[in-house]
């Protein structure tokens, strides 16, 4: 019970931040699967994903009927998104956990700095 507990929490944390910057939440849970529940690094980030669709989804929904969405810079960015997802996703399982932390740790530094610069 107190593994379903810990589970809703990280979910609410992450759509949270995922509805209020409008990404983010694969920062998020990740890492909290990885320490809070124990989960391999490898399946961390695939389940980061099944979680993050529909949270982004839902997102998306409320953005287009709040704001503006850029339609055309969204089906490019996508296009770009689901070229890199396909090339991502197959190399996962061919990376070592810790080349996966160094990776993913280094890409979240980075996004810390330009947000903060």
């Amino acid at each position: 019970m107190q593994n379903k507990g810990k589970q809703i929490a990280i979910g609410l944390i992450t759509g949270f931040a995922n509805g209020l910057f409008g990404s983010g939440g694969g920062t998020i849970v990740v890492p909290s699967m990885e320490r809070f529940l124990d989960v391999e690094e490898h399946k961390a980030h695939a389940t980061a994903i099944s979680i993050i669709l529909p949270l982004s989804l839902l997102s998306l929904a409320i953005y287009c009927w709040k704001t503006d969405v850029q339609w055309s810079i969204a089906l490019w960015a996508s296009t770009g998104g689901i070229a890199g997802g396909i090339v991502g996703a197959k190399l996962l399982n061919r990376i070592s956990g810790i080349w996966l932390h160094r990776i993913f740790g280094l890409f979240m530094i980075t996004a810390a700095l330009r947000m903060i610069l």
